[in-house]
């Protein structure tokens, strides 16, 4: 999907209670499936979901959701839809950074690594974050920004396993941007964070945490992951 026109993006970060993993497996079984429902309910939303497992991963994450929405009612609608029901009622929200699709005013021909969030089959990783600059970058003259920007595309070109993908928050979540990396190269990514790290760029950022990793899975998995028996497992157990 390229043409974004009003777009808005969402990297939804959720905990499950420990508790939730204590109870019976017939419970736990049909709790996951509500989760397997909604997923599929995303659609007749106007919804795209992408599903991440954080497991062990990050402290109070354990699954984190990549979604596209026409609008922010949609995104909150659909997250009141999963929260009512099944597993929903034992996890809380921990993380939500809510974006919006724009063209860049530094990118004059954006290339397959400067993507759509939502364009091409995933990456086995998702990292995103929120992004803050200083009151002086905004500040300074377009031409200034641009050069400073140039050397920091130049950086990200040397790169090419990693995608990145960008949201503006501006007057949306109290981040600028939502900022998204997929590669299945997470070295490669690393060496790329520190590189940036020394560039002029850097002078000018005030916040980029927290990081959140995501590993992509099917829902089904995930929810295997998460302590839900496999179907497998329960008709054994029927037996």
């Amino acid at each position: 999907m390229t043409d974004t026109g009003n777009t808005y993006v969402q990297a939804l970060a959720l905990g499950l209670d420990p508790a939730w993993r204590r109870l019976d497996a017939a419970t736990r079984h049909a709790d996951a499936g509500h989760l397997q429902v909604w997923l599929v309910g995303e659609s007749d939303r106007g919804i795209r979901t992408y599903t991440y497992s954080s497991v062990g991963l990050e402290a109070g994450v354990d699954l984190l959701l990549w979604r596209f929405a026409p609008s922010v009612d949609a995104l909150e609608e659909s997250a009141a839809a999963l929260l009512r029901g099944g597993i929903g009622r034992w996890v809380s929200v921990t993380h939500s950074l809510i974006g919006r699709i724009g063209p860049s005013q530094y990118v004059r021909k954006p290339t397959g690594q400067e993507q759509s969030p939502f364009d091409g089959e995933r990456a086995p990783y998702l990292i995103v974050y929120p992004f803050t600059k200083s009151t002086d970058w905004y500040l300074e003259s377009q031409e200034t920004r641009q050069k400073v920007m140039n050397e920091h595309m130049k950086i990200g070109h040397q790169y090419p396993m990693v995608r990145q993908a960008l949201a503006y928050s501006f007057g949306l979540d109290s981040q600028d941007f939502v900022v998204a990396y997929e590669t299945d190269d997470l070295p490669a990514f690393g060496d790329l964070v520190r590189a940036l790290r020394s560039s002029q760029s850097r002078r000018s950022t005030v916040s980029d945490t927290p990081i959140l990793l995501g590993v992509h899975r099917p829902i089904e998995e995930i929810a295997w992951l998460l302590g839900a028996p496999a179907s497998a497992e329960m008709g054994a157990q029927a037996s």
